[in-house]
């Protein structure tokens, strides 16, 4: 018996809240929410991983698209903000380590220059830039919780001072110390369990507060959509049903870490039928 539109968007709705309970600020998705027009937000976290005490925040754009010309790829920030002398700062979450190379942290911090820069101005005129990415593990293994990576007059051994800075934030560090603290609260599902009142209070929103909640089922809903539209617009019948299985598949991953479900229990709590599970579980 195949399902009805009720039947689809009640299951779909049962798990996109299963998904928002799992969801931390250290998903990407998640945090980009958390931050739209945040400023206080934004300016509270680059404080604490820039150590920059009276950094201010004067502007700041999530999903920031930086469209490159003559075929260049572009980037999409996730969060790009600017400070009161100017300077701009890219905060990426990356949870893989495939997402986090030295090569791709460059390329985010070139767009930044050539974004920042127009004809006829001097190059002494290219504001300071912070490419910062914050990572679930411990990208370099050593146990830190910030690598800061600067250029350097390799002859001299001292810096090169181009204003170009890129930052590794450890997501698996822990301490009573400020980053120590905010890692720890990035990694939090329950908002209860937060050290800071300033990701507390807007996490609780998006997860329990019903105006909140909505916004992110409509986020869910529109990644369903794209992913359909998508998929027509390749002709594969498989790309037509990729927004929901991605769906599907980040909210069993999420339930299985945070809540320390098995896949089985977590695909029974996201009422997934048993028919579907199978399929599902060799792509978990």
């Amino acid at each position: 018996m195949s399902e009805t539109s009720d039947q689809k968007k009640s299951r779909n709705r049962q798990a996109d809240l299963a998904r928002l309970r799992g969801l931390r600020p250290i998903d990407d998705d998640f945090l980009r929410c958390l931050l739209r027009d945040n400023i206080p937000l934004a300016e509270f976290i680059l404080r604490i991983i820039t150590e920059i005490p009276d950094l201010t925040v004067t502007s700041l754009e999530t999903q920031k698209d930086f469209k490159r010309l003559g075929g260049s790829r572009s980037v999409c920030l996730d969060a790009y903000a600017t400070d009161a002398s100017g300077k701009k700062y890219d905060l990426e979450i990356q949870r893989s380590a495939y997402g986090a190379g030295a090569h791709r942290a460059r390329y985010h911090s070139s767009s930044m220059d050539i974004k920042n820069l127009d004809a006829g101005q001097a190059f002494e005129e290219l504001p300071d830039t912070y490419t910062i990415f914050v990572t679930e593990e411990d990208f370099f293994s050593e146990g830190l919780a910030l690598y800061p990576i600067e250029r350097t007059n390799l002859a001299t051994g001292k810096p090169f001072n181009d204003g170009s800075h890129i930052l590794y934030v450890n997501g698996e560090y822990r301490s009573d110390s400020p980053i120590g603290k905010l890692m720890h609260d990035f990694s939090c599902w329950d908002p209860d369990d937060m050290n800071y009142a300033e990701l507390r209070e807007i996490t609780r929103y998006y997860k329990e507060n019903p105006k909140g909640v909505e916004i992110m089922c409509k986020a869910f809903e529109d990644t369903r959509a794209e992913g359909r539209a998508e998929g027509r617009a390749e002709g594969r019948a498989e790309g037509r049903a990729e927004g929901v299985e991605e769906t599907r598949i980040s909210s069993i991953r999420s339930l299985m870490k945070t809540m320390k479900l098995t896949a089985d229990q977590a695909m029974d709590a996201l009422c997934i039928p048993s028919e579907e599970q199978e399929k599902l579980h060799s792509l978990i």
